[in-house]
């Protein structure tokens, strides 16, 4: 689902994808495990599971999947309404409280994230501190993720750093991806803040990576995608920030993230108004706006209106700037604790003052920009952001040594690895060799057998041909003897016959299938001797329109019976008086039958005489095709014609 940095195209296609299918289910009363928890086992759904969670986490038996669900439901409306949030958090406080420390302790945690975006940074901080205690430690990362961001509200981004790292320590101790990739995103956002581009950039890629490798889409990656926009925008490569800006929007609008909407609608004012496109810059600030108080965030409300001023200040409409900065600084009250921002605002204002010539008031805005650019930009947080950059990169140095000696042991294990596999691959040779001519003197054996078969086989075909040769001449020196025309006709039509058979076996001696006899030559062969027999070669013309086709014996001797039978009451009764004409003879075969197919020009036949006949061959005909199981129909129409249907694969 996932592959390394979505582009535009794959995320509209996710967007439209989910729009028009089923989303998978993640609630199922029916399954062992009823709930597939969200973003963590799935992320196959859409903006209304909010609303699946609510209807069906009452109905949960077990506690746990119960609390777990209700947990999700209150982190996840964070995202939409910071009020609604907070009740359904307080509703799994009273339940767990009693009865169930550690889901107790995961609810004070989700409380923390909702308090911090309240701007209650301080009730925050105190319930987060608390939980510390109660949870597990594959908990502690989130925890210490959410405290990290009350210490960068308040500007404290050196403690803020400090809570990513210890986050990121846990993460590689458990071996949780989704960890360390949200400690890449926090401190690809503390750079940015500390105006280290560069880095806020190589960060953000990484904690992409790592996000895709885990493979779910969620509000994190999201937040991610925006974080790293925003350092591409800093560094004034607008293209890339604009596509991880869309990147994030897809998601977000997909899953109904209000939070990130807001968080990068506020950036693509920034975007829009340094490509001078103020259309779209104006678009982007209202859109930033509505998602800030749908969700009822006092934080991304002034940030939204700082934006709009900036882009009026841009415009040079410096009263409506004033107006929009003056109200995202009263949206921000005394608990609001975000010094960066406010510091932006300020600045923005004394600007705005400035080119109105309200010096007096540009000067009190541009001194509380100075003292609060100096509570966030401290020496102090500078020196811990750099120590940051340069533990890492020690660490990346010493993490590659690590690697390489990790490398050259794995190296020299691979050599005696492959001394051993090369032992053994010799020894497997010789006893393949061994096994191979073994079987090479058993396949000559069986060769030599299978020869001697063969032979044998040959030779009872040529006896019984000869056989029946013997026959056929018996038949034609009693013949000779014979005055009686009807007695002579039957003799001459059995040893026709005869010979039909000794035909077939001659073809199986002298041909190379055994089993096997191809119709269309022996058909052309028949049917000489047949016109040879009646005299009739200078007369009639046989032809045979048809492709090879191999028959097994027991169908051919039957089915050359009944040609043989065929065509001689063709050339006994279609053609009297030494009359020219011809006879079409055709085998075919359509999935599982035969289709024998004899027609003639002649002057026709008495149906009744062939299909309820009172001679030997009308009923010799009948006899046969039942015996194939075939169903035989008669047309007299201008000549005779005769087609005959039999199934190739019989009832066992």
């Amino acid at each position: 689902m996932r592959i390394a940095h979505l582009n535009i195209f794959q995320l509209i296609l996710l967007w439209l994808l989910g729009s028009s299918l089923t989303y998978g289910q993640i609630v199922d009363l029916k399954e062992p495990n009823p709930y597939k928890k969200v973003f963590i086992e799935t992320d196959n759904f859409g903006s209304s599971y909010l609303d699946t969670l609510a209807h069906h986490y009452r109905n949960m038996k077990t506690d746990s999947i119960k609390y777990s669900m209700l947990n999700d439901l209150s982190y996840y409306w964070h995202t939409r309404n910071l009020n609604t949030a907070l009740d359904y958090t307080k509703e799994g406080l009273a339940i767990t409280a009693p009865a169930d420390s550690l889901w107790y302790g995961r609810f004070q945690i989700t409380q923390g994230a909702i308090l911090l975006r309240l701007e209650k940074l301080d009730s925050a901080q105190m319930v987060l501190e608390s939980a510390r205690a109660k949870v597990h430690s594959s908990d502690l990362a989130f925890l210490y993720t959410q405290l990290g961001y009350v210490y960068e509200r308040r500007g404290q981004l050196d403690k803020a750093a400090d809570y990513a790292l210890k986050a990121m320590e846990i993460g590689n101790r458990l071996n949780d991806t989704k960890a360390i990739a949200m400690a890449y995103s926090d401190l690809s956002n503390l750079f940015w803040k500390q105006g280290k581009y560069e880095s806020g950039v190589e960060y953000g890629l990484r904690s992409l990576e790592l996000f895709e490798t885990w493979g779910i889409t969620d509000l994190d990656y999201d937040f991610t995608l925006y974080v790293t926009g925003n350092n591409y925008l800093a560094l004034e490569n607008y293209q890339q920030a604009r596509k991880y800006y869309e990147q994030s929007i897809i998601i977000g609008e997909r899953y109904g993230f209000y939070n990130n909407l807001s968080d990068v609608y506020i950036s693509l004012v920034d975007l829009y108004t340094y490509l001078n496109d103020f259309n779209k810059a104006t678009e982007a600030g209202k859109n930033a706006v509505k998602y800030a108080e749908l969700l009822e965030n006092n934080f991304m409300i002034m940030r939204s209106w700082l934006a709009i001023g900036k882009l009026q200040n841009k415009q040079e409409n410096y009263p409506n700037a004033i107006e929009s900065l003056l109200t995202s600084i009263n949206v921000a009250t005394k608990d609001f604790g975000d010094a960066y921002y406010l510091s932006s605002a300020y600045k923005e204002l004394g600007n705005a003052y400035a080119n109105e010539q309200d010096y007096k008031n540009a000067h009190d805005a541009f001194s509380e920009y100075d003292s609060l650019r100096n509570e966030v930009f401290t020496a102090e947080a500078d020196h811990r952001i750099s120590q940051l950059r340069t533990e890492f990169d020690v660490a990346k140095k010493e993490n590659t040594i690590v690697l390489q000696e990790v490398q050259i042991k794995k190296q020299k294990s691979t050599q005696q690895l492959i001394t051993i596999i090369a032992f053994l691959l010799l020894l497997l040779l010789l006893l393949a060799y061994k096994a191979i001519s073994n079987n090479h003197k058993k396949n000559k054996l069986l060769q030599s057998k299978n020869s001697e078969k063969e032979f044998l086989l040959k030779e009872i075909h040529h006896r019984v041909k000869n056989n029946l040769e013997i026959v056929s001449s018996l038949l034609s020196l009693q013949a000779s003897l014979i005055d009686d025309p009807k007695i002579l006709n039957a003799m001459e039509q059995s040893q026709q016959r005869v010979h039909s058979m000794g035909m077939i076996h001659q073809k199986l001696y002298l041909g190379e299938q055994l089993a096997t006899i191809e119709m269309k030559d022996y058909f052309i062969n028949l049917s000489d001797y047949i016109l040879h027999s009646f005299g009739k070669n200078k007369h009639i013309q046989v032809n045979i329109a048809m492709d090879e086709l191999e028959l097994e014996v027991d169908y051919a001797i039957p089915i050359g019976l009944i040609v043989n039978e065929l065509m001689a009451n063709a050339l006994k009764y279609a053609f009297p008086n030494n009359r020219t004409g011809s006879i079409d003879l055709n085998l075919s075969k359509n999935e599982d039958v035969l289709v024998l197919a004899v027609s003639d020009n002649g002057i026709g036949i008495i149906e009744e005489n062939l299909k309820k006949g009172n001679g030997f061959g009308t009923h010799l005909v009948n006899l046969l095709v039942k015996q194939l199981d075939g169903e035989m129909v008669l047309l007299i129409e201008k000549g005779t014609s005769v087609r005959i249907e039999f199934q190739t694969i019989k009832a066992a």
